[in-house]
């Protein structure tokens, strides 16, 4: 079987609509995935889901809710709002998770597992059991603001997630020289949002990754 290219994934985690909108007005026609990051889904609420899919219906729109409780009230939320995709974060109780998926199924969406923080490979297990498909890989904000690099042991687990049967994200302060570490494992979505929003060109950047994405995975 043909493995599809990663997908490319745009973060909006500016703090308004108006700053979100400077990059999409740039670059969306360069992204696979339209993320609604957590900051900006805090800032502006659902609100920003309903505008950002309502203007680029063809793209998947993602709320990165990360759903830690009220599952299905918040799925339900945000699905309403036309998310293609939300998140539910990994400290989630398995029945959260659960009503999650099963308002995604109501409306043909998509749950991922947000892997931000503690979790154990008996919670992944669990997740499989439960009909999760994707999990988001994340090395988080503030261990990149401390320097912490991508380990062969990030590398390993995301290899045993995907052995799992798991769609696998990769996102946390991504750059450019960092793709090659991936090679050889079926990432489902690269997420870049800082490496494409703070560039000088932002559409040179996402073609830039495109370009290598399908260089490596191609």
């Amino acid at each position: 079987m043909t493995q599809h290219l990663p997908m490319l994934q745009v973060a909006l985690d500016n703090q308004s609509m108006d700053d979100a909108y400077r990059t999409t007005r740039l670059i969306a026609d360069e992204v696979d995935i339209i993320e609604v990051g957590t900051i900006l889904c805090v800032a502006e609420g659902v609100r920003a889901v309903r505008d950002l899919k309502a203007l680029y219906p063809d793209r998947i729109v993602l709320a990165d809710a990360k759903i830690a409780d009220a599952g299905q009230i918040l799925a339900r939320m945000c699905f309403e709002a036309h998310a293609d995709w939300i998140t539910v974060i990994c400290c989630a109780d398995i029945n959260t998770t659960k009503g999650a998926l099963a308002v995604a199924k109501e409306f043909d969406g998509d749950v991922q597992i947000e892997l931000t923080g503690f979790w154990t490979w008996e919670q992944a297990v669990e997740w499989r059991q439960a009909g999760v498909q994707q999990v988001v890989y994340h090395r988080s904000r503030d261990a990149q603001a401390a320097g912490v690099a991508w380990s062969d042991e990030d590398i390993a687990a995301i290899r045993r997630l995907a052995d799992m049967g798991f769609k696998v994200t990769v996102t946390g302060g991504l750059a450019l020289g960092d793709l090659p570490l991936f090679q050889g494992i079926p990432i489902h979505v690269f997420i870049a949002g800082r490496s494409i929003r703070d560039a000088a060109d932002p559409v040179a950047a996402a073609r830039e990754f495109k370009r290598a994405i399908a260089q490596l995975w191609g």
